[in-house]
């Protein structure tokens, strides 16, 4: 198999391609029940395996934004560019927390890509010298333990100012486990990089996220 794509081969130009076509996915197939196909502009790079989630987030009158979707994969199963479409489509109409879109919401919606590194195991002879291989705004996290899997992605912890420990403790929680599971010699512990690529508004430019500036900004607590 191809070397699956590392968030690092993107180039600013490229997450704008990746967002653009994650919402012309979802509006083919909302307004025309059209499942679209790589466009032939498509940087032939992102025809080798590659893995992306696709968030949706809605505009609400009073200007906040809400979760709409989120979908992705986790494993080099489909190329870049095919994980983008079908990531996109599913986020817009399979995700189980919400009823799927409605064509009349793609004018109040942001669509934000982000693509992923294939997960690497996490392996310490100590268990609670994990924490110290997570670095928030760089790294998502896979806890795995039998049939238990959760993922949650890089922005997550920025967004909810989570240290490393919550961070592991959320994890185990969205696979169905203790939060203290991540210390268990049968748990799994990977981490993934990302880069995120977003709209600023509905239909509006897009920017990459510096998700470690963010954590800085927002997170920091102030010197008393």
């Amino acid at each position: 198999m191809e070397e699956p794509v590392h968030p690092a081969e993107i180039s600013f130009s490229d997450g704008v391609f990746l967002v653009k076509l994650a919402r012309k996915a979802v509006e083919e197939k909302l307004l025309r029940g059209i499942d679209i196909k790589p466009p032939s502009d498509t940087p032939e790079y992102m025809k080798r395996p590659g893995m992306t989630f696709t968030t949706i987030e809605k505009l609400l009158p009073d200007g906040r934004f809400v979760l709409r979707g989120c979908i992705g994969f986790l494993s080099p199963i489909y190329s870049l560019v095919e994980s983008t479409i079908r990531s996109a489509v599913e986020a817009a109409t399979s995700d189980p927390r919400f009823p799927p879109m409605k064509p009349e919401e793609l004018n109040q919606v942001v669509f934000e890509v982000t693509v992923l590194s294939v997960p690497v195991e996490i392996k310490v002879e100590d268990r609670w010298m994990i924490p110290s291989k997570v670095v928030i705004g760089r790294d998502g996290l896979v806890v795995e333990k039998g049939f238990y899997k959760g993922t949650l992605l890089p922005i997550v912890p920025v967004e909810y100012c989570w240290d490393t420990e919550t961070f592991l403790a959320e994890t185990c929680l969205k696979a169905g486990l203790q939060p203290d599971c991540w210390l268990e010699p049968d748990t799994r512990i990977y981490r993934y990089e990302g880069r995120a690529f977003k709209e600023k508004a509905p239909l509006g430019s897009i920017y990459e996220r510096d998700l470690s500036r963010e954590y800085r900004e927002s997170c920091s607590k102030p010197e008393s």
